[in-house]
């Protein structure tokens, strides 16, 4: 899988000093940086894969045509459906003998991810995420997955993006492990490449938080504490969306429906191996922008302590000619020097060569 080059990278990259049946969740408790609505209702695309160990079929459906395939034995269908439309899901539902419950969660995006077992069919869903290049942002899909005898549905908003393009060309390869297994490997398959696509978010992520780090080591960066903060919005959101897999996928192992073969759960483990190393970067990535923030509030105060030096030793070497202007000032019938030919002369003289001698002392003690 992608993991492997993506996880080594990560690993490459991130400095060493930084490794030192469930109730649904309000939206605003998920996505505490933007809201996450659910497109207006679009006209779906069918795509069905049928296939076994000897025989591949791909095809796109209409409507209608996808609630008319019928199960072969030793066949898995996998109809994949990009695009919600209310009405079309419903009746995909009522074709597959799909609880009102699921077509509800299908529908309702936004949630964070779950799994349930209603009905003698496994339902999860699981947020894919992508990075936006052009606003510096993580956009968000919701996908749901239903696992039946033989089959699997697999919903998705949006049809132009989506990361089961590795599932479909190995399903196109004669003779892959995939076309020689059943239909919840299938299913894990689908599942494994949605949290492969998270190193990609999180490689993103890094680069930002490393050109960030190179700017604010430079001096370079004027800016750094709304760019951490708004780094620091999107690695809540990754990590409030990846945390949540992890039930999804140990629900898969804790299950014992008999769609689910004991042989598989070691590659449901290896998925849980996936999300914690992905966790682990994730906090990691939290530790660098707080050590990036306590490094950019150093470098205000040291500014601070910079300007302020500098105004004190500014009035220091105005306090002689302060001092001299004041005694000289004093409203008293004699002054010493006040008539003397040359007191003026006297006075400013003082006034320029103490502050000058201060000056070099200053210079000897390296105070600037």
């Amino acid at each position: 899988m992608a993991f492997t080059t993506r996880a080594k990278r990560l690993t490459s990259i991130l400095p060493e000093w930084t490794w030192n049946h469930k109730k649904r969740q309000p939206l605003t408790s998920f996505n505490p940086t933007r809201e996450w609505h659910r497109k207006p209702d679009v006209k779906p695309t069918y795509t069905l894969f049928r296939y076994s160990n000897s025989s591949f079929e791909e095809s796109m459906l209409s409507a209608s045509q996808a609630c008319q395939t019928s199960a072969e034995d030793g066949v898995v269908k996998w109809m994949n459906i990009d695009g919600l439309n209310k009405n079309e899901v419903e009746a995909i539902a009522e074709c597959y003998g799909i609880h009102n419950l699921i077509v509800e969660d299908i529908l309702s995006v936004g949630q964070r991810a779950k799994m349930d077992e209603i009905d003698n069919v496994l339902f999860c869903l699981m947020p894919m995420l992508y990075y936006n290049e052009a606003t510096g942002q993580i956009e968000m899909e919701q996908v749901s997955i239903i696992l039946g005898f033989g089959y699997v549905l697999s919903f998705q908003e949006d049809a132009f993006r989506d990361v089961f393009g590795p599932i479909r060309d190995k399903l196109r390869t004669a003779n892959s492990k995939l076309r020689q297994r059943t239909a919840d490997y299938l299913c894990y398959g689908l599942i494994d490449v949605i949290v492969d696509s998270y190193f990609g978010v999180i490689e993103k992520l890094n680069e930002r938080i490393e050109r960030l780090e190179d700017a604010l080591l430079l001096q370079k960066e004027k800016d750094a504490l709304s760019k951490i903060s708004m780094l620091r919005r999107e690695i809540m959101l990754l990590r409030r969306s990846i945390q949540p897999v992890r039930e999804v996928v140990n629900g898969f192992l804790k299950s014992e429906n008999e769609m689910l073969e004991d042989r598989h759960d070691k590659y449901y483990k290896d998925i849980l191996d996936h999300i914690t190393q992905a966790n682990e970067f994730v906090e990691n990535q939290r530790d660098m922008l707080m050590n990036l923030q306590d490094l950019s509030m150093s470098q205000i105060n040291l500014k601070m302590n910079e300007v302020m030096k500098l105004f004190t030793m500014v009035a220091t070497l105005l306090a002689p000619a302060t001092v001299v202007g004041g005694i000289f000032g004093m409203n008293f019938d004699i002054i010493p020097l006040s008539h003397h030919a040359f007191g003026f002369y006297i006075a400013v003289f003082v006034m320029i060569v103490v502050p000058l001698f201060m000056l070099l002392w200053f210079r000897r003690k390296g105070w600037f």
